[in-house]
């Protein structure tokens, strides 16, 4: 095994995350030493990886984009490609770049208390590489890169056609001219067909039911007359925290008063669709509105691809495939050329990476996380998951600040590591993600617990955690600091979610 380098922070991701984190701990620590590890062999993560036709944002790029640099294009719901520009200019106006190690995947980390590091292991090229570090950040995200999930479909091998999954874009697949079906109606589903439909002969998104749908104007007219008034650097902040405002209302609003939210989601439907148009079956979902994330449509593209005839809406399911395409439960038979399976994500916790404390295997499911971004039991590392109800950016932010804040914390204190221990009996487990979307569902089971109570509950409060991460005490009573000289007689703390 080759390596054996060490540094201060070791970062697994250079994705949107991992940039980001890197970038706050470059600021904050000059002289410290750092890491990217990426298993990939480019920057961008999610945004590199997503090639599908007009793959876009689904948060406006005023919160998606990064607190310390601006987003200064016009339009607020930006394509992918701007996204994967803006996170790799990022890195290189930063220097950022130059600490990535490409085609590093890492599969294990041991820490060990009596010599309070982290020995982690990556595969480079096939062969093992070993690294040490004082903390260990992961950036990964949290769903499978190599394979989305697609239901096993009766008779797929005998459809005649192509079979996609938008994770794995062929770079050469012309849908010109082709009857498109997009299987799937989510954020993915609902970019897809009005990007297919500028080419193909006609794009039907199938769903088994509806998703709540709304057109938001793809540029912000308030953040671009700003822009021109007060520049880039002023105008930023005001529209960020404009539009931080404007979404919590609309999710508290959605919580509280779901019937409100249900009208005006409907009223904006049957503006935009055509007279006399099904919006009951369609676009009426069974459940309430944010138990599953709402799509937002940049100046209504889907309802004008509907409106001119060019896609449609089948609410149905599949019975099998055929020869020339779906036969579903209605009786009814769809014809394609091309099926699209946007029918989701795998999540995998930490990217996969097997965790080890003092000799002991760390199982997520029996941890708790500690203000949704530490783990009880696991010292010294920190994850980042962001908000289901708003921008993942947001959280990514305040996440890293606070590693800065414990990691000052533990320098001025002359402590080697920290470690959050639910030691409270009446605090009670709590799925990680409250959340209903199906991709959640399917692999909660594998991630670490919430609980019923701060600092273990998972908040999806931009506010909230604002105060939480950014001002009140690192020090908290719940986090335990040791130094190494104590860490080997003292033994490790509990790593189970009940303490």
């Amino acid at each position: 095994m080759t390596g054996g380098e060490h540094v201060d922070v070791l970062i697994i991701g250079a994705g949107l995350s991992g940039v980001g984190a890197a970038r706050h701990l470059q600021q904050a620590f000059p002289r410290r030493t750092y890491l990217v590890l990426e298993a990939r062999d480019t920057i961008g993560g999610t945004w590199d990886l997503f090639r599908y036709p007009g793959v876009r944002s689904d948060s406006d790029m005023h919160t998606f984009g990064y607190r310390f640099r601006p987003w200064t294009r016009s339009k607020a719901i930006a394509d992918g490609a701007s996204i994967l520009r803006y996170i790799r200019d990022t890195a290189t106006e930063a220097g950022v770049d130059r600490h990535i190690r490409f085609g590093h995947r890492v599969v294990s980390a041991e820490w060990s208390s009596e010599q309070a590091r982290w020995s982690v292991e990556a595969l480079h090229d096939g062969e093992p590489v070993r690294f040490t570090c004082r903390f260990l950040y992961c950036c990964s995200g949290y769903y499978r890169y190599d394979a989305g999930h697609t239901p096993d479909f009766p008779g797929v091998e005998r459809f005649g056609g192509t079979v996609v999954h938008p994770q794995h874009w062929p770079q050469d697949l012309d849908h010109t001219g082709r009857r498109v079906v997009v299987i799937g109606s989510g954020a993915t589903a609902v970019t897809l067909v009005p990007a297919m439909a500028e080419r193909a002969a006609h794009v039907t998104m199938l769903q088994r039911s509806p998703t709540y749908v709304m057109a938001l104007p793809a540029e912000d007219a308030l953040a671009n007359t700003l822009r021109r008034l007060l520049g880039n650097r002023r105008a930023y902040p005001i529209v960020r925290w404009k539009n931080v405002v404007v979404t919590t209302l609309l999710y508290q609003l959605s919580r509280r008063r779901p019937r409100v939210v249900k009208s005006i989601v409907r009223k904006g439907l049957l503006r935009r669709l055509p007279p006399g148009y099904d919006v009951d079956t369609h676009f009426t979902p069974r459940y309430q509105p944010w138990d599953q994330r709402m799509c937002f449509v940049p100046d209504g593209d889907l309802f004008r691809a509907i409106r001119g005839g060019r896609a449609s809406v089948v609410t149905d399911r599949i019975t099998e495939f055929t020869p020339a395409g779906l036969r579903l439960e209605s009786g009814a038979e769809l014809d394609a050329d091309i099926v699209v399976t946007a029918t989701g994500l795998r999540l995998l916790p930490f990217g996969g990476v097997r965790l080890t404390v003092d000799g002991q295997e760390v199982r997520p499911p029996e941890t708790m996380a500690y203000k949704g971004m530490m783990l009880s039991g696991v010292p010294n590392f920190a994850f980042t998951i962001g908000y289901t109800n708003g921008s993942w950016t947001l959280k990514a932010d305040l996440v890293s600040e606070y590693v800065v804040r414990l990691l000052r914390h533990l320098d001025t204190r002359g402590h080697d590591w920290c470690v959050p221990c639910n030691d409270d009996p009446t605090v009670t487990p709590r799925p990680l993600i409250d959340f209903q979307a199906g991709y959640v569902l399917r692999s909660l089971g594998e991630f670490p617990q919430a609980g019923s109570r701060a600092p273990w509950r998972l908040g999806m409060s931009y506010a909230h955690d604002l105060i939480t991460l950014r001002y009140r005490a690192v020090d908290d009573g719940t986090l335990r600091f040791a130094r190494r000289s104590a860490a080997a007689t003292a033994g490790r703390p509990s790593n189970g979610a009940g303490g």
